[in-house]
C-alpha cells in the first residue's frame, strides 16, 4: 500500500503542477489512510465521492474521519492525524 500511494502521490502532484501551474503550493499531506470496500458497495462509494463537496459543507473531513475510525474500532492518537 505504501509503495502504491507513494507512486500515486508523486505522479498526481506532477500532473497538478503541469496542468495548473498557478497551484505552486499544491502538495499532499505527509500521511494517508487506506481502506477497502466490497464490490457490492462500489456504487455507494462512487455516489459518496460525487457528493463529497456538498457533504463537507455540513460535516468537516476531520469530523467524518474520526467518526469512521471510532465506528470501526480503530485505535488512533489524534495528535498523529493532522500533522
Amino acid at each position: 500500500m505504501a509503495d502504491l500511494l507513494r507512486v500515486v502521490k508523486t505522479n498526481s502532484s506532477r500532473w497538478v503542477h503541469e496542468q495548473f501551474p498557478e497551484q505552486k503550493r499544491f502538495g499532499w499531506q505527509a500521511g494517508y489512510g487506506a481502506f477497502t470496500v466490497s464490490a457490492s458497495r462500489a456504487a455507494d462509494v462512487t455516489d459518496y465521492i460525487a457528493a463529497q463537496q456538498e457533504h463537507h459543507r455540513r460535516v468537516s473531513f476531520q469530523e467524518e474521519f474520526l467518526t469512521f475510525l471510532r465506528k470501526h474500532g480503530m485505535a488512533y492518537d489524534e495528535r498523529d492525524l493532522w500533522g
